[in-house]
């Protein structure tokens, strides 16, 4: 027999593939108005995800980040708050990279490299952190000020490497300072893809260890589900609630700083492409379980990855895969009202 939590789990795995489901066939709706074969599009979802070895080495580049931008809203929500700041926190993880990096040029490389991706780490979790302190000491709803600190860190953004930190030689588009060409990091063993993906992974199921299997876990989990009860327990309720943040906005942080130290060398817009809102619709899927965010992330990674094959077999405009995206959040929101109903009719 099953207890109560393999139930949730079961009943959350099912929910969640319908909505999956649902999705696709309001998408296939949707394009077949538009006069092309749905059945033809979702082989070429499927081609361009994971049909060949580059289409999934391109997949599990793009998951990389979507894995750590989607704890930065998981876990603060499983302290009952919901962040969707990730953005801003890659943006800031990644200008702070780039500003740590070029601080320690001369450093041994993999020291200098380990300074990089712990600066964007800090700067990501205090900038969340700052958000979870406003609404606890001063009652400011957390959507609200980090949806608000997004654009505060992308217009921080644009004026930093419009001038302060721009690289002039650089003619193409406004780029800050690069960081030592020693600092970059490399492509994981057989596989055409960056380290991230291995942060990625590892800190989803660090978390997820450290949310089910630890007492600050469990504390955590009360809080997010009675507050009154977390406070008559005699938890320090603030100190969860500002430590949830913290962890959350340092794997966003990281996921810039993994960006910069990985990808680009530099901070420029490219470092604004979606990956936190993006992150937010793989927590919402995963029902912020760290571990269950790993193969949504290489889900929502691989619609993402077979946008440029639809625009090319297709003649689809570039938002396609980013209008599948939202049919998915918006039947994912939609089914919440569906759990605990299973649980209630086996009792």
């Amino acid at each position: 027999m099953l207890s109560g939590g393999g139930w949730r789990t079961i009943e959350a795995a099912v929910i969640s593939i319908g909505a999956i489901v649902v999705a696709l066939l309001i998408y296939g709706i949707f394009i077949a108005l538009n006069g092309i074969d749905p059945i033809a599009v979702y082989r070429v979802l499927y081609l361009g995800a994971f049909g060949t070895l580059f289409s999934l080495e391109t997949t599990l580049t793009l998951a990389a980040p979507l894995m750590l931008t989607a704890l930065c809203t998981a876990i603060p929500a499983r302290a009952g708050l919901l962040v969707i700041g990730a953005e801003g926190a890659l943006v800031v993880g990644g200008l702070t990279a780039v500003l740590a990096g070029v601080s320690a040029s001369g450093a041994p490389p993999h020291l200098g490299t380990l300074v990089v991706l712990l600066a964007g780490a800090l700067a990501g979790g205090v900038w969340i952190a700052f958000a979870g302190a406003l609404r606890l000491f001063r009652g400011v709803n957390e959507t609200i000020s980090t949806l608000l600190f997004n654009y505060l860190a992308i217009a921080m953004l644009n004026h930093l490497v419009s001038g302060p930190i721009r690289d002039f030689a650089e003619t193409l588009k406004a780029t800050s300072w690069s960081i030592p060409p020693s600092f970059r990091m490399g492509t994981l063993p057989y596989l055409n893809v960056h380290w991230g993906l291995a942060f990625g992974v590892v800190s989803c199921l660090l978390l997820w260890f450290v949310m089910r299997r630890t007492t600050f876990g469990f504390a955590v989990s009360v809080l997010g589900s009675n507050v009154r009860a977390a406070q008559i327990a005699g938890l320090a309720t603030s100190r969860l609630a500002m430590a949830a943040c913290l962890i959350g906005g340092a794997a966003a942080g990281l996921a810039g700083a993994i960006e910069i130290a990985a990808v680009h060398g530099a901070a420029s817009e490219s470092l604004v492409v979606g990956f936190g809102y993006a992150g937010i619709l793989v927590a919402f899927l995963a029902r912020q379980n760290p571990l269950a965010i790993i193969p949504v992330a290489i889900l929502v990674g691989g619609i993402a990855a077979s946008g440029g094959l639809l625009q090319r077999r297709f003649d689809m405009p570039g938002a396609a895969t980013a209008v599948l995206q939202g049919c998915i959040f918006i039947t994912v929101l939609a089914s919440n009202t569906l759990y605990g109903r299973w649980l209630l009719s086996r009792a």
